[in-house]
């Protein structure tokens, strides 16, 4: 544990191609599957801009019609590498310590449609107080977010049960009942109404009345 910081974030997010994203909603979704990719997205970075902490979302990328959309919602885009997930979050990192060397960097899912910025501030205000630490999501398996102070190793480990993997790298778990926005990612259908349940951003709501009929609030 560290005393802790006031410096502000630049947090990393990556997105796959469209036709590589949410590949588990493909029956859910039929034809919507790349626009509610591509929604989640564009909402998950509005809200986390939202956030008084960070000061910028670097968008790691290979889609143009992805990063088009999420360049104008804000997002610092920058071309994926294409060496898998860890490399993506690892090259967005270098480009946010390039821009603000002396920021936090956190790495934050893209799936987070119901993302709500005053629950995100909860969870790095809580991250800041120690040199590494993560986000378990919903499930208790995976992770949301992943983040380091200025000048500690930035080594995420994402991907399948990435809990565990990062306990194991000594980073401190946040497992907190009041960042449930910060916690729900969408892969499955199932997760999608839990999303909409806590209301989504406006860019899933419109394509989430497509796939389940009304989803009532948004974030």
């Amino acid at each position: 544990m560290r005393a802790s910081q006031s410096s502000a974030w630049s947090l990393v997010v990556p997105v796959k191609t469209l036709v590589a994203a949410k590949t588990r909603l493909t029956r859910a979704a039929g034809p919507h599957r790349a626009a509610l990719a591509v929604a989640i997205a564009c909402d998950t970075v509005s809200a986390a801009l939202r956030c008084p902490r960070v000061a910028r979302v670097v968008v790691v990328t290979g889609d143009p019609q992805a990063a088009e959309a999420l360049a104008e919602v804000g997002g610092h885009v920058v071309d994926d590498p294409q060496a898998g997930l860890n490399a993506a979050l690892r090259f967005g990192a270098a480009e946010a310590v390039r821009l603000a060397p002396g920021d936090a960097v956190g790495a934050l899912q893209a799936d987070l449609p119901a993302l709500r910025p005053a629950e995100l501030d909860v969870a790095l205000a809580a991250a800041a107080d120690f040199d590494m630490a993560f986000v378990p999501d919903a499930a208790g398996i995976g992770t949301t977010f992943y983040g380091t102070m200025p000048g500690v190793p930035f080594t995420p480990g994402f991907g399948g049960e990435s809990r565990a993997r990062h306990l194991g790298r000594g980073a401190k778990e946040l497992d907190r009942d009041d960042i449930p926005s910060v916690r729900r990612d969408v892969d499955t259908p199932a997760d999608l109404a839990e999303a909409v349940t806590l209301g989504v951003g406006p860019r899933t709501a419109e394509v989430a009345r497509l796939i389940l009929g009304d989803p009532g609030g948004t974030a």
